[in-house]
């Protein structure tokens, strides 16, 4: 069973993702955000299940970075949509998901390329059911290829 335990920066990935949709929506701030998810997200019970350990130093570093390097992540995310296409036109999920894994592919080169593309796929996958996670694994897969070759 502990086989199947999810990575502390698979949570952190995935918290991520969600904090960068909620600033988005919502327009909070990202240290606001991050101090909801530490101190009301992370580490705890949900309906009689402890959730997966984040690692929160890491979430801090993502959200931060995503937010810091926006203009440059999303200059780098519009380089590799379908031509006509503006960053606007995806979902709101989909740019999240898009900028956090822009954001390691740019910033984090401590994190091999095919566990960032391979994560940030999965998550495309727990909130899409069509399409959505293979344009993500081409879109990163093209960033990774600017960013890192």
């Amino acid at each position: 069973m502990s086989g199947n335990r999810i990575q502390p920066r698979s949570v952190a990935r995935l918290a991520a993702v969600q904090a960068l949709y909620q600033m988005e929506v919502s327009g909070a701030g990202v240290d606001s955000v991050i101090r909801e998810f530490g101190e009301h997200r992370f580490d705890r019970d949900v309906e009689g299940e402890q959730l997966a350990a984040a690692d929160e130093t890491f979430f801090a570093d993502l959200a931060r970075g995503v937010v810091t390097n926006q203009a440059k992540i999303d200059q780098g995310i519009v380089k590799r949509l379908a031509s006509g296409w503006r960053l606007e036109r995806l979902d709101a999920t989909a740019r999240a998901v898009l900028r956090a894994g822009a954001f390691e592919l740019m910033y984090r080169s401590d994190v091999p390329t095919e566990v960032v593309i391979n994560e940030y796929v999965e998550i495309a996958k727990s909130f899409f059911e069509g399409p959505e996670s293979g344009f993500i694994n081409g879109a990163l897969d093209a960033i990774a290829r600017d960013a890192r070759d």
